[in-house]
């Protein structure tokens, strides 16, 4: 890895950490060129979704102008969680670097419950809504 990608990131996760923030910090490169940075900004806006990863992916998205990274790759200081994770293949990065694993302690919290909706009228009626919104999507190109 490109030594000014490492440097980067360690001046953002001391940011981070200096901001009272879990100091975990990602960029985005494109052509060897970093296209966004980001550290974590959770605390700070008191906001779930401000993780580094989501952060840069969001500067990227702007600045190219589509949600869809191609051709992109990340590099953050901690292996993504999982909520990132699935942000991240959403995103269609190519490939994710990461310089530490999570700690073998480290687990995520939640005590969350899913559960499906019963209700065949409305479950039949949204599905139909959603295969009528991808069949057109398909019949435009």
């Amino acid at each position: 890895m490109n030594e000014y990608y490492y440097k980067t990131l360690i001046k953002l996760a001391i940011k981070a950490s200096k901001n009272n923030e879990v100091p975990v910090s990602a960029i985005i490169v494109k052509n060897n060129k970093i296209i966004s940075k980001g550290f974590n900004k959770r605390a700070k806006n008191h906001n779930v979704l401000d993780h580094a990863e989501i952060i840069a992916i969001k500067k990227a998205s702007k600045k190219l102008k589509d949600w869809r990274l191609f051709d992109c790759d990340l590099y953050v200081t901690l292996k993504p969680c999982s909520i990132c994770e699935n942000i991240i293949k959403q995103s269609r990065i190519r490939n994710v670097f990461f310089l530490l694993e999570k700690p073998l302690n480290k687990k995520e919290y939640s005590k969350t419950k899913f559960q499906k909706l019963e209700n065949n009228d409305y479950e039949h009626t949204y599905d139909i809504i959603l295969k009528e919104f991808f069949a057109k999507k398909r019949n435009k190109k």
